[in-house]
């Protein structure tokens, strides 16, 4: 007997009554349980009425709409806390409204943009969302591209408040690609020219909009499968788009302080902070929390091992990460060694979490221009300040190397930038094919 059909499904209790504040493109697992979370969780906290709408930002998905459980669902958010110990957070969001195919609710859509309490404009189309073309045309019902459905979006909102200022909106685009709002500027402005809009508008985006860069963090798994029985069963509900994640959330916005009084995140106690300038942020992630993944699976799959989890778990290459960020990494880095400690510890305590089953397959997709992001620099940077290579960080780039027959012109012009390294990574590659890994990784060690 399926006890999870019987039970009964999710649905809202009342009439949906908030103002709908937020356009969000993306109805994937990430913005449900990270933008929306937070918004649900602002607005309990603090009494406010933040309403989303959901827009799907292509129409390939055949998934039901959220709609048919009112916009509701639930997050399960678990974690280890500072001493170690297992915390689940289970809430039910119902902040969302609706959700739109634009194939079938363009009309709808076009609408939310007469709608004056609509202010904020969230996206998620992964890093390859944000991208122009010059096939979309301002009469596509709806174009293609997401760009191009924001610039027709925003069109409509600056004809239809004849270019107000006051109705212009701030858009907070969680793409993880660099600089992602001038880069969703551009990409509106590409289209704005494309279609020969009037310059009132150009001028409208410009000093009415605010694009701001932002960055996220928070792992989120998305439905839980291989555990939903047991789950709904628990929560009293199905639910099909429940979604489950970790607890840890950061979400850093480079924005004007006008904006934060707007969207009072903080005073909700969520881990958010507003800034002037996100690129220190952005260096101390790519450094610790990314390089640390880079490192665990160039030489966890080398050594056998399947995910973060077993990998900080292992007795040869736990020790080896805390080495390589206390020792190599933390030291070299532009900011108090205090804070970077704070941080890297919070990261080796989410990558324990028993939850989380992290593949370190996905971390290796596209491993060497990882490595060359996330890897060589902080290589440079310990070479440059000790004026020695970091033999962790150089076997953790060997490792990255070892299924590549020849590295590209890329990865070759940046070792031959930092003098020994090219000929120090040739001989730790061909230690780790005669011993293998897990005794080249012995032979490094982990003291210095």
């Amino acid at each position: 007997m399926n006890l999870t059909s019987e039970l009964p499904r999710l649905r809202r209790a009342a009439a949906f009554t908030l103002p709908i504040r937020v356009l969000q493109f993306g109805q994937g697992n990430f913005l449900r349980g990270f933008v929306d979370w937070q918004l649900d969780v602002l607005n309990e906290r603090c009494g406010l009425d933040f309403g989303v709408v959901i827009v799907r930002p292509t129409s390939r998905s055949t998934a039901p709409l959220l709609d048919t459980q009112g916009g509701c669902y639930f997050t399960v958010l678990r974690g280890l806390d500072a001493n170690g110990t297992l915390q689940t957070d289970v809430r039910q969001i119902t902040c969302v409204q609706r959700e739109l195919d634009l194939a079938v609710h363009f009309a709808d859509y076009l609408a939310l943009a007469h709608n004056p309490d609509v202010r904020f404009v969230v996206s998620n189309t992964t890093e390859a969302g944000i991208a122009v073309n010059t096939q979309d045309r301002y009469n596509d019902c709806p174009p293609a591209s997401f760009p191009a459905k924001l610039t027709r979006w925003l069109f409509e909102r600056f004809v239809c408040f004849d270019g107000d200022a006051e109705t212009g909106v701030v858009l907070l685009p969680c793409e993880l690609i660099e600089a992602n709002g001038p880069a969703l500027h551009t990409a509106v402005v590409h289209f704005a020219t494309l279609w020969q809009l009037e310059p009132a508008f150009h001028t409208w985006l410009d000093q009415s909009c605010h694009f701001c860069s932002t960055l996220v963090d928070r792992i989120v798994t998305g439905y839980p499968a291989d555990e939903i029985a047991s789950s709904q069963k628990e929560l009293g509900y199905r639910d099909d788009f429940l979604v489950a994640g970790e607890r840890y959330h950061y979400w850093a916005i480079e924005a004007p302080p006008s904006v934060a009084l707007e969207l009072p995140l903080q005073r909700a106690g969520l881990h958010v902070e507003w800034v002037a300038d996100l690129a220190p942020i952005r260096l101390r992630k790519v450094a610790i929390l990314n390089g640390a993944h880079t490192l665990l699976a160039a030489v966890g799959l080398l050594a056998g091992i399947h995910t973060v989890r077993e990998a900080v778990s292992d007795t040869d290459l736990g020790p080896f990460l805390r080495a390589t960020l206390w020792e190599e990494i933390i030291p070299v880095l532009p900011f108090p060694e205090t804070e970077s400690e704070a941080y890297a510890d919070d990261v080796l305590r989410r990558f324990g979490n028993p939850h989380i089953q992290h593949q370190l397959t996905a971390i290796a997709l596209n491993m060497e221009s990882k490595s060359i992001a996330r890897l060589l620099p902080q290589i440079s940077r310990f070479h440059q300040t000790r004026g020695r290579l970091p033999p962790r960080l150089v076997l953790a780039l060997a490792a990255s190397l070892q299924g590549i027959a020849e590295p590209s012109a890329q990865m070759e012009r940046a070792m031959a930038a930092i003098p020994g390294l090219h000929e120090t990574v040739n001989a730790q590659r061909a230690r780790i094919s005669a011993v293998g890994m897990r005794l080249a990784l012995r032979r490094v060690g982990v003291s210095t």
